[in-house]
């Protein structure tokens, strides 16, 4: 069938596949293709099937030639893929395009007809020195600030939420309606919000009207005129004043406990005193924090990975991994996928608009994968068969198929392996100490890779 191949290797991890297919093998499959038509179609004056070839090829032998030569070609690709090597075997992602397609046609009889499609494989690269290097990572302590701190969390949790007869202030919590009003004191359509709750000076309410409400007590209303900044961030109103009606309805505050031996037995029945809490509460932030130095230095790792090599992540890669986070972003907002691209055209922006700025970090995050990869399979990690057998039992449990048991135990012991790269480098590279960060910066911040 194919009387040629040759493959250029492209940018970005793609490459181009150029393939030759004979004359004979396409005029085989067009006559092919005719005599199915022929034994099918029913054309008038004939009995369906009896119609002449020659007479259905003069009223649709361009369009069945052009159908019956690409279905050709489409055999010729999956024949030449199946004999490439591996590095340049496609992505399971990557779906091979067919470059100029218009120049293809019309197709002719007795030619041979050469393509060419584009696809994006495996990036192929050296891997970096990843043992015996010195990496640096932040010093960070506990202190008695970020324990004191935690300590408050729990007592603000613990609140107890009062109704409040005097005026409101800031920290407390308030119910209210309120609405846009027009320079004819009209309400303004689409601006009305009713029993909506929000703590004075901490949560987000929309006009940013926090220092507008203290003073103000339950049942009271007022009309007020609130002039917005040119560098406000009230989307749309920036440099504008507008007037608005609002009602408290209700003020309540938060009667936070106080902080002695009787909330310590609140929180937990073994701590006796308050003492017992604050050894307690640093335990638990130590923990934590060793958890993500832990992640830090792997972090710090990778990136010294990164620097020692080059590796030209193809598009259809980064553009799956784009995708799964958009995915996630759209679990996460508990809102469908309709829903906020609704919000999206209203704020006159797209999907895209939201994504672009994801695209560097899942580059960066898919090199450091190829390379976490790539040290698994140098290192050839053993898998020990009797924890191998306990996973699968556990996994698989309700899987009865063999074949689809097979195909889930190759993955299994992959992620298995996968697993043993982090201890394993860990194991042969030196951490040490490097700048101090402050428990609070490193704890709410992402560091590294």
């Amino acid at each position: 069938m194919i009387a040629d191949k040759s493959i250029k290797e492209l940018e970005n991890s793609s490459v181009a596949l150029t393939v030759t297919v004979t004359a004979p093998t396409i005029e085989n499959d067009y006559k092919a293709a005719l005599q199915k038509y022929a034994s099918t179609i029913q054309l008038k004056g004939f009995r369906k099937g009896k119609a002449p070839v020659s007479v259905l090829e003069g009223k649709f032998g361009k369009a069945i030639r052009e159908e019956s030569t690409f279905n050709t070609i489409e055999a010729a690709l999956k024949e030449a893929l199946e004999g490439v090597e591996d590095k340049y075997k496609p992505l399971s992602f990557s779906t091979p395009e067919l470059q100029d397609e218009e120049s293809l046609l019309p197709f002719k009889a007795d030619t041979d007809v050469t393509f060419t499609v584009k696809y994006d494989v495996l990036p192929t690269f050296e891997l970096p020195a990843y043992k015996g290097l010195n990496v640096s990572y932040p010093k960070v302590r506990v202190t008695d600030e970020a324990v004191n701190a935690e300590i408050d969390k729990l007592r603000d949790q613990n609140a107890m939420v009062i109704d409040k007869q005097d005026a409101a202030a800031m920290g407390d919590i308030v119910t209210v309606d309120y609405v846009e009003l027009d320079e004819q004191n009209n309400e303004v359509a689409g601006t009305e919000r009713k029993e909506f709750v929000f703590t004075l000076g901490s949560t987000y309410n929309f006009y940013q009207i926090d220092s507008d409400l203290v003073g103000m007590k339950a049942g009271e209303e007022k009309t007020f005129s609130k002039t917005y900044a040119e560098d406000s961030t009230v989307e749309g109103y920036a440099g504008k004043t507008i007037t608005l009606k609002v009602a408290v309805s209700a003020v309540k505050f938060r009667d936070v406990p106080a902080l002695d031996d009787e909330f310590a037995q609140d929180v937990k029945e073994e701590y006796k005193t308050v003492a017992d809490l604050t050894k307690a509460t640093r335990e638990k932030l130590e923990k934590a924090l060793e958890a993500k130095l832990e992640q830090e230095k792997l972090n710090a790792l990778s990136e010294e990975l990164l620097k020692g090599t080059s590796i030209a992540v193809p598009a259809s890669m980064i553009d799956l991994e784009i995708e799964q986070s958009w995915n996630r972003y759209v679990k996460q907002t508990g809102l469908s996928e309709e829903q906020i691209l609704q919000f999206l055209q209203f704020q006159q922006k797209t999907k895209e608009d939201v994504t672009a700025p994801w695209r560097e970090a899942a580059e960066k995050s898919l090199r450091i994968q190829l390379i976490m990869d790539k040290i698994k399979d140098t290192e050839k990690f053993a898998v020990d068969e009797e924890e191998l057998n306990k996973t699968l039992e556990e996994q698989l449990k309700d899987v009865t198929d063999p074949a689809q048991r097979d195909y889930y135990k190759v993955m299994i012991e992959d992620d298995m392996r996968f697993q043993k790269i982090a201890p394993f480098l860990q194991e042969n590279n030196t951490f040490v100490e490097g700048e101090e960060v402050a428990y609070e910066t490193f704890m709410s911040q992402t560091y590294g890779a």
